[in-house]
């Protein structure tokens, strides 16, 4: 059996990024029985970065596939401004606004549309200090065998070569593992003014 292999995204992930984005979306659970389109998620969490900052998204493959990535930006506010030029606009086109709804009555794919039709910019006071920001997800099969620490390091390297030095996550506080994962490789929670109190909890990094 061949070690798992980091390299940099391909157009040829796409699908299984996407996939991946749903099977780690439920608190680092399976969220796919929650959603009608299983793309929903993908369109948030990783297809923007693996297609408009390519050289920032890298993929771990072992013998059965494509099985992690991590993805992010070293400039939070210059990403979402880009998002809010060349990627919102067309899944608008795509998927209906539902704040005619009640929020209590929304699923699953209307909170995402909600996202996407009104993206929530990261807390200026977490961006000020922490500029860089990233994703990554694994699938079970690669979890708890260093995999993680090895694509994470990777991308590091990669962002610190064009000038990050400080990074922030967000972590749903119910995934424990995550939560565990993140701070043993010193990412530390944020206590922040001007942050707020929701289901996320930001965690921050330097590298000096």
């Amino acid at each position: 059996m061949t070690s798992p292999s980091i390299r940099r995204f391909e157009a040829k992930d796409l699908d299984a990024c996407y996939a991946m984005s749903l099977a780690t979306g439920l608190a680092g659970g399976d969220a796919s029985h929650l959603y009608r389109d299983p793309r929903m998620m993908g369109h948030i969490y990783v297809a923007p970065y693996a297609l408009l900052e390519p050289g920032l998204t890298l993929v771990v493959e072992d013998e059965a596939g494509v099985a992690g990535f991590v993805a992010g930006t070293e400039d939070t506010v210059a990403w979402e401004n880009r998002l809010q030029r060349d990627w919102w606009p067309s899944l608008r086109k795509q998927y209906a606004d539902p704040s005619d709804v009640p929020s209590a009555e929304w699923t699953a794919d209307q909170c995402r549309a909600f996202m996407i039709h009104h993206p929530a910019p990261v807390p200026p006071t977490l961006v000020a200090r922490y500029p860089a920001h990233l994703h990554m997800n694994l699938l079970p099969r690669l979890q708890r065998r260093g995999i993680g620490s090895k694509l994470l390091q990777a991308w590091l390297d990669i962002a610190c070569r064009r000038g990050a030095r400080a990074f922030h996550i967000g972590v749903n506080r119910e995934n424990r593992g995550a939560i565990q994962f993140w701070r043993a490789r010193t990412f530390e929670p944020l206590m922040l003014d001007g942050l707020p109190e929701g289901r996320t909890l930001w965690m921050g990094r330097d590298i000096r």
